[in-house]
């Protein structure tokens, strides 16, 4: 039996692959962190089955789509063969926006709920919350004025980045977990019932 720091070495390992692989478009090692039935991916953009997600992510990928990730601090709380993992992270995306290329950065955290398979950690569902965002024209000299109808249209921790999807054709979903608010304390709520033996760890994209 592995030890509780085996345990959480494996599970950063874990996660930090999910952002290598994912963002190095390394499609065949990014398919192996995920539970292999029942991994779910929910995002500003996407929400449903990884596999799903790997396939529309390697798409996007190859039309020049530009979303990155950065990683930061790291905890775990493990109970036998489930765990939740939360990472603070930034997505980092490049668009133009009504002929102005900007860079969109949010801050926030990976929200992991995470199972052992065949003796394995595997992400069985990524939710991420949404903190804090900025845009800022890659030229700083440029001009650009938001309509602030659409601004207003998702949450304060990722207005700007729905902003920049919805302009890129994407549709973008609200109501996503923040620093606060109702969103992050019923993810709370789903993560201590998973590590207590729950069937499902939910999924909002059903909703």
């Amino acid at each position: 039996m592995s030890t509780r720091l085996e345990d959480k070495l494996a599970l950063r390992e874990l996660v930090e692959n999910w952002a290598v692989w994912r963002d190095a478009a390394d499609w065949e090692r990014f398919a192996t962190v995920w539970h292999p039935t029942e991994g779910w991916m929910s995002a500003t953009w996407f929400q449903g089955p990884a596999a799903e997600f790997i396939d529309v992510s390697r798409a996007g990928f190859d039309s020049g789509v530009s979303i990155l990730h950065f990683l930061g601090g790291h905890t775990a709380d493990i109970n036998g063969d489930r765990a939740i993992a939360q990472t603070k992270m930034t997505i980092n995306q490049r668009a133009s926006i009504d002929g102005v290329e900007v860079d969109v950065v949010c801050v926030g955290r990976f929200y992991d709920f995470c199972g052992r398979y065949d003796g394995q950690w595997k992400v069985v569902r990524r939710q991420p919350i949404y903190e804090k965002d900025r845009l800022d024209p890659v030229d700083p000299s440029a001009r650009l004025e938001l309509d602030p109808e659409l601004l207003g249209r998702f949450p304060i921790g990722y207005r700007h980045l729905g902003y920049l999807q919805t302009k890129a054709g994407f549709t973008v979903k609200t109501g996503l977990p923040g620093l606060t608010g109702e969103a992050v304390r019923r993810l709370y709520d789903e993560g201590s019932k998973w590590l207590a033996g729950s069937a499902t760890p939910g999924h909002p994209g059903e909703e």
